[in-house]
């Protein structure tokens, strides 16, 4: 019973092994592997900041009166507002441009993480290729508008259960004549930052279904509405209740 609940009774051999393998290297090198990249992720840091149209996040952004407790400064998380771009655009052109995948994206931002496999080539290259995002950005086209709802219109009212709501009668509605007001039957999760917009059970409003649609327009990775267009949204018949 126990092996049913915490674990299997047919290992990974292989997983194991390299868990084992990463428990000794840290143990024997952790401060000197994460030590170097937190020095490296202090320098790529600093020199982003210094290129025109880009801010790095840091703990100033985060850290304080009822926010983040701490900060972990590997993940660099640069802002590209001022550039007039979205983070789509901006990921975009380093892959297409200069062969470099960002992290996460959102509609304003790119990231970069820093890892112990990282030295000053790579930093070299990324830095590059951020100065040359910063001088292409002036032709790129304007940046599609995301309408970002204000924190409290995020929140949706819970309508009916979420297994009510999904597993019982729905159907498919347009989302722009009829969406708004009716209860939502499907989960919708913009990515990054991978939690739900929507939820089963929710009574679905105009603001947050503006912001993915306006969102998705813009770039935004959606891995879960029925309709991947969102043309339509899946929404709980009401009638059949």
């Amino acid at each position: 019973m126990r092996a049913d609940l915490l674990g299997t009774t047919s290992p990974s051999v292989l997983i194991f092994a390299g868990l084992d393998g990463w428990r000794r290297q840290m143990a024997l090198r952790g401060k000197e592997l994460m030590g170097a990249a937190l020095d490296l992720a202090a320098d790529v840091r600093t020199a982003v900041e210094k290129i025109d149209g880009m801010h790095v996040n840091d703990r100033d952004d985060f850290c304080g009166s009822e926010l983040a407790d701490d900060f972990d400064p590997l993940p660099c998380v640069i802002d590209l507002e001022e550039l007039g771009v979205t983070g789509y655009q901006g990921a975009e052109w380093l892959r297409r441009h200069r062969s470099i995948d960002a992290h996460l994206v959102d509609h304003r931002r790119i990231g970069a993480q820093i890892t112990h496999g990282d030295d000053r080539e790579t930093a070299g290259e990324l830095l590059s290729a951020l100065r040359d995002l910063g001088r292409a950005a002036r032709n790129l086209p304007a940046a599609p508008r995301v309408e970002v709802p204000q924190p409290g219109e995020l929140r949706m009212e819970q309508a009916v259960l979420p297994r009510d709501a999904f597993f019982g009668p729905a159907g498919d509605v347009p989302v722009s004549r009829a969406a708004a007001g009716r209860i939502a039957a499907e989960m919708i999760t913009p990515y990054p930052p991978g939690i739900p917009a929507v939820l089963p059970g929710e009574r679905l409003t105009g603001p947050v279904l503006r912001y993915l649609r306006t969102g998705l327009a813009a770039g935004m990775h959606l891995p879960d509405p029925s309709d991947p267009g969102l043309d339509t949204v899946r929404v709980v018949d009401e009638r059949a209740g």
